[in-house]
């Protein structure tokens, strides 16, 4: 990516977003957060945007899906078989209850 290339509003919001997610870790103050937030609507180029975030550490990866077939089919047999479990221990406290 070109860092001289001018920087578009999408780009200047997904900064902003990321300067909150810092903000609420507790890596910025909000003064710090304030001062940059108004760095980020007057910067020109997208160099100018990554220096307002370079010393702050790049957001963790996405957990990978679960891919693995039938993943979701297992889930609902093991809740239909929980399911089944607990009705069957309802009729056998009812039995003997009475």
């Amino acid at each position: 990516m070109d860092v001289q290339l001018r920087a578009s509003d999408d780009d200047r919001h997904r900064v902003v977003a990321d300067l909150q997610r810092h903000t609420a870790a507790g890596r910025l103050t909000l003064d710090e957060f304030s001062d940059r937030v108004a760095a980020v609507w007057t910067a020109r180029t997208l160099a100018e945007l990554a220096g307002l975030t370079r010393d702050l550490p790049a957001p963790p990866a996405p957990a990978p899906a679960d891919d693995t077939p039938g993943h979701g089919r297992r889930e609902l047999l093991m809740l239909f078989a929980v399911a089944a479990a607990t009705l069957l221990l309802l009729g056998v406290f009812m039995a003997l209850s009475r």
